[in-house]
């Protein structure tokens, strides 16, 4: 009987499911008690930050270094966000890139802080032509700062699943 019980407790563990990954939304990644450093920054068409002051570049990021949650690294984490290609591989899939919290971060207006954006590695990639969607990125993130020709991200992930978001 007690082998019985053994072996049947020795399945269930084999069988259990693997630990979901954590869902975080972005202000997740913002340390408690820092959010009033940060901000996403309003678009600037005109070049100039405000009437007081000389002509800036308008895509320039603010907070580059910002302050990131330790507590994250190494945690299975599932994040929620708008893709900013790096890297397409030769079959058209993006299999580098920035994962931001909103369309057209890095491109269109300033960068959000560092603390917002995460740097994407991912083997599974994403069709180049179905980047202005946003997906759901499930993968273990790492707290490590990178530079990329865009923007410095705060985090990194290695993504092991890629899936569309739905609203």
């Amino acid at each position: 009987m007690r082998l019985t019980h053994l072996f049947a407790l020795t399945l269930s563990l084999l069988i259990l499911p693997a630990e979901a990954a954590r869902e975080l939304s972005w202000d997740d990644l913002v340390p408690a008690g820092t959010g009033h450093l940060y901000g996403m920054p309003p678009a600037q068409h005109n070049g100039l930050q405000s009437e007081d002051q000389a002509p800036a570049n308008p895509l320039t990021q603010s907070m580059a270094n910002a302050p990131t949650v330790a507590e994250l690294d190494g945690q299975e984490v599932k994040l929620p966000g708008y893709v900013v290609p790096l890297n397409v591989d030769p079959n058209q899939r993006v299999t580098e890139f920035l994962l931001v919290p909103y369309f057209g971060a890095c491109i269109h207006v300033p960068p959000p802080p560092s603390n917002q954006i995460v740097l994407v590695h991912s083997e599974i990639g994403i069709a180049l032509d179905a980047t202005w969607v946003p997906y759901w990125i499930t993968g273990k993130l790492r707290v490590e700062q990178s530079e990329s020709k865009l923007a410095s991200a705060g985090y990194r992930l290695e993504a092991s699943a890629i899936e569309e978001f739905a609203y």
